[in-house]
């Protein structure tokens, strides 16, 4: 069974956009994912097809209406239910308020049947979507704002569809990156063997695979506690717990 998306937008059109050529192109041509959209407007029941009103209280922008949004999230849970293994699958909203996603959640949609991705724009969405529909994730990429959600959904799409079985050339290829161990990745260096006076280090020219694994986890540490503080703490929490998940006592 392939990997099925549901973006819920009030812009189809840019779906596939960019997962519609290389590594997700491909995938997406032999069938190792689907992507379905799904127009937010198409829920909406007055004659204008109105999905936005005025934010209780003032204020400016406009405010996703909850029960446009709603009727839409639930004919999506629906769907996907019939998919032939009876199993809902995740739904995310796409909010900058969201929980900033992870490589680690981004592993365990990958490795389901699917997901549906709620865009957001304007001002956001009405909060009693949320209280009504407590199974919504509410997701960010980060402290950033865009000007909606629908970035964002290629981004976790992108990220989701490089994980499938067969899509990246080696199976490791996903196994040493930035995130998957707790740190960034260690520094790569390719062909020319000199450049501009700079050289490839010595460790990676030896031949000596356990050195080479040894630098490269020294500088993935270094890396991740300069860059990444926040990072490195997680890591060295977790590095320094013992299987019994007391704290180790320096």
């Amino acid at each position: 069974m392939s990997f099925a998306a549901s973006i819920l937008t009030l812009y189809p059109e840019m779906f596939p956009g960019p997962l519609g050529v290389s590594l997700a192109g491909r995938a997406l041509e032999r069938g190792d994912w689907s992507c379905e959209t799904l127009q937010i407007r198409d829920f909406a029941t007055d004659k204008h097809r109105t999905v936005d009103d005025t934010p209780a209280g003032g204020g400016a922008g406009m405010v996703l209406k909850c029960d446009v949004l709603a009727a839409a999230v639930d004919h999506a849970v629906a769907k996907s239910r019939d998919n032939g293994t009876g199993e809902a699958v995740p739904i995310l909203a796409m909010t900058p308020r969201g929980k900033p996603i992870t490589q680690e959640r981004i592993r365990e949609i990958a490795s389901g049947p699917g997901v549906a991705i709620l865009c957001g724009r304007f001002e956001g969405f009405d909060e009693r979507l949320f209280e009504a529909r407590p199974e919504i994730e509410q997701v960010s990429m980060g402290d950033i704002v865009l000007s909606g959600g629908e970035p964002a959904a290629l981004a976790i799409l992108d990220a989701c569809i490089r994980l499938l079985p067969g899509v990246m050339g080696a199976p490791s290829s996903g196994a040493e990156e930035s995130f998957e161990n707790g740190l960034l990745e260690y520094p790569q260096y390719t062909r020319p063997q000199q450049w501009e006076g700079r050289t490839i280090p010595e460790v990676l020219r030896s031949g000596d695979h356990a050195k080479i694994a040894a630098w490269r986890k020294a500088r993935s540490e270094d890396h991740t506690r300069l860059r990444r503080p926040d990072l490195w703490e997680r890591y060295s929490d977790a590095r320094d717990r013992p299987a019994s998940g007391a704290r180790r006592k320096d």
